[in-house]
C-alpha cells in the first residue's frame, strides 16, 4: 500500500463547480485511490506556512513522500502566480512538499504568460517525469512549450464517461422543465434575455446558484417571479437532477456538464476561454453570449448530445499509474 496525495480544489471554494470536479476526479482515480491510502490537502487555501517546510517535520515528510500526488482540475493554472490570490495558493517558499504533483484535467487561466517566477514555480511543484492531464488544447500547449514538461489533452475529468453510448441516452426534445445558471458580475441586458427566454420556453424554472454570489446576482433582474430557486449545494443539484426530468440552459460550465452526467439535454450559455476552449475538441452543445437571441430556437429544436472525447488519450494518460492500482 502506498501513500497517495490528492489536491483537493473543493475547499474553500467559491464555486460549487469544484466540488462536481472533484467527485469525478475521486471517480477516475478511484483503481488507484482504493487500494493505497490517500492523503488530502487544498489547493485554494494555503496547505503549509514556510516556517513549517523550514522545520521539515514528520508530518511534512509524510505529504513529501508520497508517491503519487495529484491535482484535481479546475482552471488552477494562473499565468500570473504573483497575483494577490491565486487558485492555487502556494508560494516559492512553501510548495516543496507538493513537489512532483501531476495534474488531472487541468485548465489554465486567461491572458499571457509573462514572469520568470510563475514559470519557475511551476517546474519546481510538478512533475516532470508523467504526462500531465490537461483539459483543453491552449493548456496543453501552455504546459509544454511555456512550462517545459509532458502533457496530454484528455479534455475535462468530468467529461470522460460522456462516451458515444451515454450521450445516445440524452433526450434530444425539450423538457417542461429547466434548471439554469448565470454566472455574478455586472448586470448584463443578455441574461435578462436569457431569463425572460426561459421563462416563455417552459412550465416550469428553476434556478442553482453554483457559485457565491450567484443568487444575488439573479434578483437584480425583472420577470423572476415563479422561478424556484434550488439550495447551493452539488448534493442538491444532484438530487434534483436525479429526480426530475429536466433540461439544463446556463453559464455555469460544470453545472451543464453535471446535468449531461445525468442524462439532462443541456445548453452551455459561453462567456469565457473555459468552455470556448473545451467546445474547440470535445463539441458541447453551446451558444456564446453574444448569441443569446438565437437561444429560443435551439431550445425548441431537437438537440443531438455528441460529446467527442479522445479515449486513446485518456487511457494513455492513466496506464502511467497501472503500477499503484
Amino acid at each position: 500500500m502506498q501513500n497517495i496525495l490528492l489536491l483537493d480544489t473543493s475547499v474553500g471554494s467559491q464555486n460549487k463547480g469544484d466540488d462536481i470536479i472533484m467527485e469525478c476526479v475521486r471517480q477516475e482515480l478511484s483503481p488507484i485511490l482504493k487500494n493505497n491510502f490517500e492523503y488530502t490537502l487544498p489547493t485554494h487555501v494555503s496547505p503549509f506556512h514556510w516556517y513549517q517546510v523550514w522545520r521539515n517535520s514528520f508530518r511534512l515528510q509524510s505529504y513529501s513522500n508520497c508517491r503519487l500526488k495529484f491535482v484535481g482540475g479546475t482552471n488552477i493554472l494562473a499565468k500570473n502566480m504573483l497575483t494577490h490570490y491565486p487558485q492555487w495558493n502556494i508560494n516559492l517558499f512553501n510548495c516543496k512538499p507538493l513537489s512532483g504533483s501531476i495534474l488531472v484535467g487541468v485548465g489554465a487561466g486567461a491572458g499571457e504568460h509573462k514572469d520568470w517566477y510563475t514559470r519557475r514555480l511551476y517546474r519546481k511543484v510538478l512533475n516532470h517525469n508523467y504526462y500531465h492531464s490537461c483539459r483543453d488544447e491552449r493548456t496543453k500547449q501552455y504546459v509544454e512549450n511555456i512550462l517545459g514538461l509532458k502533457a496530454i489533452n484528455t479534455g475535462c475529468v468530468t467529461m470522460w464517461m460522456l462516451t458515444p453510448d451515454f450521450c445516445r441516452s440524452i433526450p434530444t426534445t425539450k423538457s417542461d422543465k429547466v434548471v439554469f445558471t448565470l454566472t455574478n458580475g455586472k448586470y448584463d441586458e443578455r441574461d435578462q434575455i436569457l431569463i425572460d427566454t426561459l421563462k416563455r420556453s417552459y412550465k416550469d424554472v428553476y434556478f442553482w446558484p453554483q457559485g457565491i454570489s450567484d443568487y444575488d446576482y439573479l434578483h437584480a433582474y425583472n420577470n423572476i417571479d415563479g422561478i424556484t430557486i434550488l439550495p447551493a449545494s452539488k448534493q442538491a443539484y444532484d438530487r434534483f437532477l436525479t429526480d426530475f426530468d429536466t433540461d439544463y440552459v446556463g453559464t455555469r460550465l460544470h453545472g451543464g456538464i453535471y446535468a449531461m452526467r445525468h442524462k439532462r439535454r443541456s445548453i452551455i450559455i459561453i462567456i469565457d476561454e473555459r468552455a470556448r476552449e473545451i467546445n474547440r475538441s470535445n463539441n458541447l452543445v453551446c451558444l456564446e453570449k453574444n448569441d443569446i437571441t438565437q437561444l429560443e430556437g435551439i431550445i425548441n429544436s431537437e438537440i443531438e448530445t455528441k460529446i467527442r472525447m479522445d479515449y486513446a488519450k485518456i487511457n494513455s494518460w492513466k496506464e502511467q499509474f497501472k503500477n499503484y492500482e
